[in-house]
């Protein structure tokens, strides 16, 4: 145990007990425990295996590479539709993860052999993502937008893509577009100063 990380339990009140019962199951599996993003996360000679997070009606075991994993209990959740690489199992008590455990410990070592062999996750090309319509229409109506667009990094690039695509309202995409086109232009990513 590590004892950076010790009151990240203590603050999670409502899930105390849950936390503390995932915690001694994957500590029990010879992981390293850190604070990295603000929660728990384990990790086997130096990479990045599971979390532990909670939110307000689950708390939750986090696989990092969790789209790499077998899945023959079918208790691996894709958060929302754009996570690529990360699965969760999610538990509302104490007793689910009591009753879970040795499952949980079969997940964990399948993840942790995930790394021993180096197998990774094939994220989707920036260029398969679909650009809404309302975004295309102000690269044709201002083309130095599509020039400044492209010098974005990847993931700049992704984040404006599925910010402009999720409302289902043509109306509020459009408005999205418009509020960060200067912000394109700078060159600047979506959620950058």
């Amino acid at each position: 145990m590590n004892p950076k990380v010790d009151f990240y339990f203590i603050k999670a009140q409502k899930w105390q007990k849950e936390l503390e019962k995932l915690r001694t199951i994957i500590l029990d599996c010879q992981l390293t425990e850190e604070l990295k993003w603000g929660v728990p996360c384990y990790s086997f000679q130096e990479s990045n295996i599971v979390l532990i997070h909670v939110f307000k009606e689950y708390c939750a075991l986090l696989f990092i590479k969790g789209a790499l994993l077998h899945d023959d209990n079918g208790i691996l959740i894709q958060q929302t539709k754009n996570v690529q690489a990360g699965r969760q199992i999610r538990f509302t008590n104490v007793g689910e993860i009591v009753e879970m455990e040795t499952i949980l410990k079969v997940y964990i070592y399948e993840a942790i052999e995930v790394e021993k062999v180096g197998l990774k996750v094939n994220f989707k090309k920036t260029t398969e993502f679909i650009i809404s319509e309302e975004f295309q229409n102000k690269f044709d109506e201002i083309p130095a937008l599509k020039t400044a667009f492209d010098a974005l990094t990847p993931g700049r690039q992704r984040a404006y893509i599925l910010y402009f695509s999720e409302p289902k309202q043509s109306k509020t995409r459009e408005s999205r577009v418009e509020k960060c086109t200067q912000q394109i232009l700078n060159g600047k990513g979506l959620n950058d100063q």
